[in-house]
């Protein structure tokens, strides 16, 4: 298994920085997402990475070795690309081989890894089969096999899925987090899906403007963004700003324009403006007001399925609420209330 590690890369194009001072590493056999809106620098992370493009500062290594100016053919790096790239007048098979042929592997050892790969993904019985003959999940299978087959120690997924309708991502995805742990390979997977990256990942990347704005695990970006920015793209969140009333020991108060919210101790406390967010599930409703509960006017009511979505408003302030109770309308009047630990200090200016 081969780990990668970065120090200090940027990438400019005239006056654009793509990539800003990004240092990070990734553990032999770890599947890391680089998550982040469009022109955010995934992707052109991603091509540092694979050697399509040369850093304008900084370092990569793959295993140890700085590969920095390694053109991408002699790294141990395979990539697997949003558009398939397959060749259309290929079949199955020759697809699959035309790697391996490049690398002048011998003809008994093609053929051992191509019979391996199909049948680990499925594809035995459309070797023989042209691209144009096969659903977008089998073209997308046989992408990842092309990558597979060449037994690289990293593999690159870009947007792999984005082509492909949602029942089918779903599928998918299933298929590459298996394959990629019983390969034991080291992945990095870059989308715009928040949904995937949560998924799939044993961590993720946030970025934003050309920075790794957070690095954690799913669960650790989702129960503690630190700043808005990733709050509000992992899951979506309530933001809001206020004052800190009281802050003890363990726990704290802070006055925010829908009513004063618990909180954990704030260190260093002073007089500026915090931001705080929390998650719409977190709410709990209450049939009627008590010491201590939020109020506010329910001004949409959005069925989701499992969960019913409101939006609602207290003193012009709008956020969000999700509850399993379905007998709340639009105009109702709710009662709710937070625990402190579901209330999250943001990081001041971010």
């Amino acid at each position: 298994m081969t780990g990668i590690s970065a120090e200090n890369l940027a990438m400019r194009f005239d006056r654009f920085t793509a990539v800003d001072d990004v240092s990070f590493s990734v553990k032999p056999g770890e599947f890391v997402t680089l998550l982040g809106p469009s022109g955010c620098g995934k992707t052109t992370l991603l091509k540092i990475i694979s050697g399509f493009l040369t850093p304008s500062a900084g370092r990569i290594y793959l295993g140890g070795e700085d590969v920095t100016r390694v053109p991408p053919e002699q790294r141990d790096t395979a990539l697997c690309f949003q558009s398939y790239a397959l060749f259309p007048h290929l079949s199955v098979a020759e697809n699959l081989e035309f790697g391996l042929k490049q690398k002048k592997i011998a003809q008994g050892e093609r053929k051992a890894r191509i019979g391996e790969i199909a049948e680990k993904l499925g594809l035995t019985a459309q070797l023989g089969k042209l691209p144009n003959q096969l659903s977008g999940g089998q073209q997308q299978r046989v992408s990842l096999g092309r990558a597979l087959v060449m037994r690289p120690g990293v593999i690159l997924f870009d947007e792999p899925l984005s082509n492909l309708d949602a029942k089918l991502r779903d599928q998918v995805r299933v298929e590459i987090r298996r394959i990629q742990r019983e390969s034991a390979l080291t992945a990095i997977y870059v989308t715009h899906d928040q949904a995937e990256a949560l998924a799939m990942s044993d961590r993720i990347f946030v970025m934003n403007a050309g920075r790794v704005e957070q690095a954690d695990t799913p669960e650790g970006l989702y129960r503690t963004p630190r700043t808005r920015f990733v709050a509000d793209f992992i899951g979506g969140a309530n933001i809001l700003q206020g004052q800190i009333e009281q802050n003890g020991a363990e726990s704290a108060v802070i006055h925010t324009p829908i009513g004063a919210l618990p909180m954990s101790a704030v260190p260093g406390e002073d007089a500026r403006a915090y931001e705080i967010c929390w998650r719409p599930e977190d709410a709990r409703l209450l049939p009627e007001p008590c010491q201590g509960a939020l109020s506010g006017r329910v001004v949409n009511r959005a069925f989701q399925g499992h969960f019913t979505d409101l939006m609602v408003e207290t003193a012009g302030i709008s956020y969000r609420i999700q509850t399993r109770e379905t007998g709340i309308g639009e105009g109702d009047m709710i009662h709710f209330a937070l625990a402190a630990e579901d209330v999250i200090l943001l990081e001041a200016g971010r």
